[in-house]
């Protein structure tokens, strides 16, 4: 055929119709793959079944500070959410934490001399230098022999062998007293996890691959370490993260994606080359047909919808995970001024009479915040449960005037300074159910199942979300546009037709 037939060819065929695409979940994981999607030429119809967007990025005012109420930090070791951040045009409000750093409650008699600044030459508190002062200051001479061993022990098998978890590692290299009283308050401060139920390629990857370059688990933490972009390991935004969720929504409106809330999804069904996507809006079943679908829900509703379609799927239905109670305070406190304990505090299991897990001094954190609250008043944000925790403990089923009144209690305790009800101007409870993804041992093998299984459909389907990617902005992010970016290459492949599209 010449060229000349050829393109008569093509103008007889008709101009290839636009494909579309349905997502299921209006998190940021969602968002991003109704962006990826929309970016490609793909039609987005976006459908959560809350009453807003962006899962666990969200927003509060409390005396009218603009405040998050979920994630108010990002990791800075990718540059990741620095770039979605310019191209939404928030590039020059991106700003660093002040540089003191976050302290550590231990276990003690005394509680105030047991407040630690915490080292943060390594990873997930994996010192780089276990002979450092401020590490041999939080242990014991024993402890402190113990960990020096990780320079002159064989890696072994510990580098390769599959499903490690983080206790394990740090267990077998450095220690006890390591893990107890440094990583495993930052564990659980970051995971609501216990190190040793954390599949550690899931929770710091590249680190046993740089440990065996290395020879140590040290020298590959403080690798890592130096290896992020320069500045603090985490970074925020001026006004709040949750100006990313608002405008990656005011983004795809304008971009022209249909963005529904109050959605949910009761059935998925492969209809021919496409999808039938079924919704029990306000109680009158509606049908929407499209090309593809991205499933960006919670991993049980994910496998929920999926596994009538993928009966194998079923058995990778995870396990319910931590649910978080979440608490701000707006104090005035001159006596907080100082920031008794640097931008925060987190707690390690079986400190007496301290129910929380971490504390974040956000005023004392982010320059922004404290030049809006003004001098005498601050944030704390007190965080509440994790995993293994019983159902007595203090956590994200107890009631408000519960959590308010330990709020204030563990404030005076980590803290050093007494918070009282009077010093409160303001306060939020928020609680987020199954908000933590659990990276247990086995995480990645479950995950390259559920890809696999998936594969199948992968011309015309695509599931993501933080229970696959992982926990953190950056993870969801990345995997999020990489499947929207891979559906969006098949659908554009398979494109042809009189341009009309299904419905959606």
């Amino acid at each position: 055929m010449t060229g000349r037939d050829d393109a008569v060819a093509r103008e007889q065929a008709g101009p290839a119709r636009q494909r579309s695409a349905v997502v299921i979940g209006g998190g940021m994981a969602g968002l991003l793959a109704a962006r990826t999607l929309l970016r490609r030429g793909v039609r987005v119809t976006l459908l959560e079944r809350s009453d807003r967007f962006g899962g666990t990025v969200d927003g509060r005012v409390l005396g009218g500070l603009q405040l998050d109420s979920g994630a108010e930090s990002f990791s800075t070791r990718s540059a990741t959410v620095p770039a979605l951040a310019a191209e939404l045009g928030l590039g020059e409000r991106l700003v660093t934490p002040e540089a003191t750093g976050a302290w550590v409650q231990l276990p003690g008699p005394d509680l105030q001399a047991s407040a630690r600044p915490l080292p943060n030459s390594g990873v997930l508190g994996i010192p780089a230098d276990p002979t450092d002062p401020l590490i041999s200051a939080m242990i014991s001479p024993e402890g402190a022999r113990r960990a020096a061993q990780d320079g002159v022990l064989p890696v072994g098998s510990l580098a390769t062998r599959a499903g490690v978890s983080l206790g394990e590692l740090v267990r077998t290299r450095m220690g006890d007293e390591i893990l107890a009283r440094l990583v495993a308050p930052v564990a659980g401060g970051v995971f609501s996890a216990d190190p040793d139920d954390l599949d550690v390629d899931s929770v710091a990857p590249g680190l046993r691959a740089t440990m065996a370059r290395l020879g140590s688990l040290g020298a590959a933490a403080g690798a890592l370490r130096a290896a992020a972009p320069a500045g603090a390991a985490v970074g925020g935004i001026d006004g709040g993260i949750a100006l990313l969720r608002d405008r990656l929504v005011t983004d795809l409106e304008a971009a022209g994606a249909q963005l529904r809330t109050g959605e949910e999804v009761t059935d998925l069904t492969r209809t021919g080359d496409g999808w039938t996507v079924t919704t029990g809006r306000a109680g009158a079943p509606r049908r929407l047909v499209a090309d593809g679908v991205v499933v960006a829900t919670e991993g049980r509703a994910a496998v929920d919808l999926l596994s009538p379609g993928l009966p194998a799927l079923a058995a990778e239905r995870p396990a319910p995970v931590p649910g978080v109670a979440l608490v701000t305070l707006l104090v005035d406190l001159p006596a907080l001024d100082v920031r008794p304990r640097g931008t925060g505090v987190l707690v390690a299991r079986g400190v007496e009479g301290v129910a929380a897990k971490a504390l974040t001094h956000s005023t004392a954190k982010w320059a922004w915040l404290r030049e809006q609250a003004g001098p005498g008043r601050h944030v704390l944000r007190l965080s509440f449960g994790r995993v293994g925790d019983r159902p007595a403990d203090v956590g994200i089923a107890s009631d408000d005037d519960v959590l308010f009144s330990h709020t204030l209690a563990d404030a005076s305790v980590l803290l050093g300074i007494p918070v009282g009800a009077a010093d409160v101007l303001d306060h939020d409870v928020v609680r987020w159910a199954g908000a933590l993804p659990h990276a247990a041992v086995g995480h990645r093998e479950r995950v390259a199942r559920i890809r696999a299984l998936v594969a199948d459909h992968a011309n015309s389907l695509a599931v993501t979300g933080g229970w696959l990617a992982g926990t953190g902005l950056v993870a969801v992010i990345d995997d999020a546009r990489a499947r929207a970016g891979a559906l969006a290459d098949a659908l554009l492949a398979g494109a042809g037709g009189d341009g009309s599209g299904p419905p959606v």
